[in-house]
């Protein structure tokens, strides 16, 4: 055809029906004209055989320096990148041409092609059902999450069984601790419903003590005895290769990148406290876990059995309460109540909480804090713990060391403000320390803070006679409940009545 070169294939079948047709018939047959089918008669080479290499259109810019200077750099340098070898040859020969940087990287990936170290090589594994799962943390500030409006920092512990791809994910606050594994990882084994054989992770410290050693001798002796109890064996990738935990280290990807695309869909990235982020993360694993239903519910039958319970995931401290009304943990201070002033404590330490016993009775549950990076201190203040103290000292509100904390809300601590601003300091208090009383002892904390946000919003001051108006129960609104005491002589002629003194009773008072 007009405009287009003949292949060996048409040539071919030409030289094939030539052996029995006419030229005419074999050309048409072969999808060639008749004078292409003359010039084949005359030159029976293919036409692969007849191209000559094309030379080259211009000079070699690098043609007087790759040999003699780029060689011996990749050579002396091995892990050099080719821009660094583009810099340094434009600084030695300012004539070259910035366009030569794509040949100079296409004749360097050449030459270490041909030249180059043996690199190292991933060998795919055959996992087997019931014997391999994978724990490891990932970062997930990039996501940008916030709770009630201020940024989460937060990790996500991330569970998998290599098999069947069962996943668990549990979101942490702090850092990579054992408390974390411990509670991730037995929320996982719970949730599954069974135990696999060996547990991987990386080189933790919450696990490993990472020192010079064997293996089995840098557990730390918590993570030993976790393992120990739900009867796995404990293993991990070498430092610093991270493919060898190939199997939960892409699919912290797969995950964070489909927790990314629910929080596009959903349109925000805040949510109103901590359990809904927590749902909205266990919803997304859970439909992931559900289309591997069919291989997760065939591993499981591989699995061994849990434990009869749960083994320890928390930190017991012991604390002493001071007369500042709490304890300092980890260079958090907490407020407890007054009365608990010069006891010691039992503290169960979380990931996300703290749980308060005096001997074997729990006392409360406080949410924990963390100090900064930079070290300073923390507080974790409740004011129904020292409001009563307050209403007593209100000046001590002026430079407490906490003050910041105390306020519950944000319309307090703006409330605060305006009223430093407008009044003298010592009214100031008094007032603020009565909007906290009031929102203690009426149970109208929120209520109040869309009060006093009205306020604010206007630049007025509270109105404390109104909110106590406001807030105060109506004495005419209240019931007036009678107690009438029964004499206790009814009380002994019901006793007398249906019940016969005998040998052993209790004696009546009238005898």
């Amino acid at each position: 055809m007009p405009g287009r070169h003949v292949t060996d294939h048409q040539m071919r079948l030409y030289m094939k029906f030539r052996q029995t047709h006419s030229t005419s018939v074999a050309a048409a047959k072969a999808s060639i004209s008749v004078a292409t089918a003359y010039r084949i008669e005359k030159d029976p080479r293919l036409p692969s055989q007849k191209k000559e290499p094309h030379g080259r259109r211009r000079a070699d810019p690098l043609a007087g320096i790759f040999d003699t200077e780029i060689v011996p750099l990749l050579k002396a340098a091995r892990g050099i990148r080719p821009v660094a070898i583009f810099e340094e040859m434009m600084r030695r020969h300012p004539e070259l041409d910035e366009g030569v940087r794509r040949t100079l990287e296409r004749r360097i990936r050449s030459w270490r092609a041909v030249h180059g170290e043996e690199q190292e090589v991933i060998f795919r594994q055959t996992q087997e059902p019931g014997r391999l799962g994978l724990s490891d943390f990932t970062d997930m500030v990039s996501l940008g999450v916030t709770i009630a409006g201020q940024p989460l920092d937060h990790r996500l512990y991330h569970f998998r069984l290599a098999y069947c791809g069962f996943e668990h994910a549990h979101v942490v606050l702090g850092g990579e601790s054992f408390v974390a594994l411990a509670e991730g990882l037995q929320n996982a084994l719970w949730s599954l419903g069974g135990v696999p054989r060996d547990h991987r992770s990386d080189s933790l410290s919450a696990a490993f003590r990472n020192l010079d050693r064997d293996a089995r001798e840098d557990l730390t002796r918590r993570y030993e005895e976790l393992i120990a109890h739900y009867g796995m064996t404990a293993s991990r990738n070498n430092a610093g290769i991270a493919h060898e935990n190939g199997a939960i280290e892409s699919p912290h990807g797969h995950l964070k990148r489909a927790i990314e695309d629910a929080l596009l869909l959903r349109g925000s990235r805040d949510f109103d406290d901590m359990a809904a982020y927590r749902r909205f993360v266990d919803e997304i694993v859970g439909r992931r876990n559900a289309r591997n239903a069919k291989r997760i519910d065939a591993e499981r039958a591989q699995l061994r059995e849990l434990p009869d319970r749960r083994t320890t995931d928390y930190e017991e401290l012991s604390v002493r309460v001071t007369s500042s009304g709490g304890f300092t943990l980890r260079k958090v201070f907490y407020t407890v109540p007054s009365r608990l002033i010069g006891h010691r404590l039992r503290v169960r330490l979380y990931d996300d909480r703290l749980d308060v016993f005096i001997g074997g009775t729990h006392l409360t549950t406080l949410p924990r804090g963390r100090a900064s990076p930079s070290g300073k201190h923390d507080q974790v203040v409740n004011y129904r713990h020292v409001i009563h103290s307050l209403r007593r000292k209100p000046m001590a509100l002026l430079n407490l060391v906490y003050r910041d904390r105390l306020f519950p809300r944000e319309a307090y601590r703006r409330a605060f403000d305006l009223l430093v601003e407008r009044l003298p300091e010592r009214q100031a208090c008094r007032i603020m320390v009565e909007l906290l009383a009031m929102a203690h002892e009426r149970g109208c904390e929120s209520e109040l803070a869309e009060e006093l946000s009205v306020c604010l919003d206007d630049r007025r001051l509270p109105d404390m006679v109104a909110l106590r108006a406001r807030f105060a129960p109506d004495p005419a609104r209240l019931p007036n409940v009678v107690v009438r005491l029964a004499p206790l002589q009814a009380y002994e002629a019901l006793i007398g009545a249906n019940h016969e003194p005998v040998m052993g009773d209790a004696v009546s008072l009238g005898t």
